[in-house]
């Protein structure tokens, strides 16, 4: 059987969980909840809320997270599912195991990720909800492929999570399931430890949340914020797959 290593790539707050989840319910999917996040808080030293759990529990060795990621899919499914944040990617950890799999960019307003990830997280920055290195990754991404890799919006996916996943199976030349559509509520065992500070909202579902009303209205920093991340989320959309795509549309995301 083919096997398919898939990376997507988000920042916080931006339905990264739920798709993790959808991918698991698939049952020919292995899934890994933010692979370098114990990496990137090792070579950083920030601190984060469960820091110290999160550096006890993970890997703090870049180089091994990578070659985990390009390697063998643990027990023995055919698809690997990563969720990754892209503020993870800083400088220090490999990036050209992204080379040998399916790249998606998972995008949402910033808008709406801050006005959630504010709730979480005390005076954020701009770097901390990824929007600046979401755009690198795409970059370097699309160089390499000699094309945009594949791209979808939190937004979309709430609208139609049946037609959009649809959608994005078949650009990723994989079968589609409505098993992707449910979950058990309560979380899933390959949770990251943080599971328990930033996914109580998640846990408590048992699919997808209905479409997504108008946008907040932030002030201040945050408004000042939005206003600094909108034209890179503005890029990325320009090349969101949308609930009408075929399976005739070829993957982008896919190594070459």
């Amino acid at each position: 059987m083919k096997s398919t290593h898939i990376a997507m790539w988000s920042g916080p707050r931006n339905l990264s969980t739920a798709m993790m989840y959808a991918f698991a319910a698939r049952g020919d999917c292995a899934v890994w909840d933010e692979p370098f996040y114990a990496a990137y808080l090792s070579l950083t030293g920030l601190e984060h809320p469960m820091s110290a759990e999160i550096l006890a529990a993970g890997e703090v060795d870049a180089a091994t997270v990578a070659r985990r990621c390009r390697g063998a899919i643990p027990q023995e499914q055919s698809l690997f599912y990563q969720k990754h944040m892209c503020q993870h990617m800083i400088p220090g950890v490999p990036r050209d195991w992204m080379r040998e799999g399916q790249n998606i960019f998972l995008i949402r307003h910033p808008a709406r990720v801050l006005a959630s990830f504010a709730q979480k997280y005390e005076e954020p920055r701009l770097t901390d909800i990824g929007f600046v290195q979401q755009a690198e990754l795409f970059d370097e991404i699309a160089d390499h492929l000699g094309a945009p890799p594949l791209v979808v919006d939190s937004y979309d996916i709430r609208q139609n999570p049946g037609q959009m996943l649809q959608s994005l199976c078949a650009a990723l030349g994989i079968s589609w399931t409505d098993k992707m559509l449910n979950w058990p509520a309560g979380g899933h065992p390959d949770d990251g430890i943080w599971a328990t500070h930033w996914y109580g909202a998640v846990h408590r579902t048992t699919g997808f949340a209905g479409p997504e009303g108008s946008l907040p209205k932030l002030s201040g920093r945050y408004a000042e914020m939005v206003e600094e991340a909108q034209p890179y989320y503005e890029r990325l959309k320009a090349f969101s797959l949308s609930a009408d795509d075929s399976a005739s549309r070829s993957s982008a995301g896919a190594a070459r």
